[in-house]
Formats: structure tokens, sequence, C-alpha cells
């Protein structure tokens, strides 16, 4: 790969606009929308423009594990919060400090449900589904006919 098509990378990573990009990687200014497509189409661009996304995807998403982890960390207290309070010092003045407090039990007792379900230990509803229910329906309404009948 040339440096002018690293560049290329680069600056499509950046705006995910392959004539911008073309142009910002030194391209000509009036060849910039079909070079940026050519580029594009190339095999071994189009290969690391794909590596280096899934690269930052996968490092903004919060996947099962680490969701895990820090659901645990706020069931045990592991987790603290920061809060900013004021404190009058005297003659008008007053000072900012910072106190770290820890999750609440109602914040740890929503956690652990949460991490319940994230592990499948309960759901919130329960899905049923039902075999050959309309045959089901006609022979309760067969039986219904039938009583009907008989009383009569």
């Amino acid at each position: 790969m040339t440096e002018r098509q690293r560049k290329f990378v680069d600056e499509y990573i950046l705006c995910t606009n392959a004539t911008q990009a073309a142009r910002r990687a030194g391209y000509s200014e009036q060849y910039a929308n079909r070079q940026g497509h050519k580029l594009l189409s190339n095999p071994e661009i189009r290969a690391e423009i794909d590596s280096r996304l899934n690269a930052a995807r996968s490092e903004k998403t919060l996947d099962q594990t680490r969701l895990i982890e820090f659901l645990s960390a706020v069931v045990l207290g592991e987790v603290t919060d920061q809060q900013l309070m004021t404190r009058l010092t005297g003659k008008g003045t007053s000072q900012i400090e910072r106190h770290e407090l820890r999750a609440s039990v109602k914040d740890r007792l929503r956690a652990a449900e949460l991490l319940l379900k994230v592990q499948g230990a309960f759901r919130d509803r329960v899905d049923v589904k039902v075999d050959s229910s309309e045959l089901f329906v006609r022979t309760l309404e067969n039986i219904w006919h039938d009583e009907a009948a008989e009383q009569s």
C-alpha cells in the first residue's frame, strides 16, 4: 500500500466519504470522486478499512462479559460515584468537596436483578406456544353446542 493510499484509509476512517477522503489524501480535485470509488474497490484497502472500523467498534462495544463484571461490581458495592458538596467556610466563602459514595441498596438490588436477567436466571414473561389452537376452539364449540342441544 502506498503512502497516499494509507492517507486515504486514515481520512476515510474519519469521514466515511470516499470523495472527501481522496481529496484530503492528495488526489486530484477533478478526479477525487472516481479515485475514491476506485480505492474503495481495492481489496487491500477495503480490508484495511474494514479491519480498522471493526477494531474501533469492538473497543466501544460493551460485550456481555464486561457487562456482567460491571453489574457484579455494583452488586458487591465495589463501584463508587462522586458527589460534589458545597461547604460554607465562613464570612461568605465556600469550598467544594468531593465525596465518594457507594451504590445505594436500591441500585445494588436493581443491578442484581439485571445481572440475573443477563444470565438467564429468570424472565419477565413466559412465551407459550399452543399447537392446534383452531382445533381446540372447534372442539370447545362442539361441546358447547352439544350441551346446549341436550338442554333444549
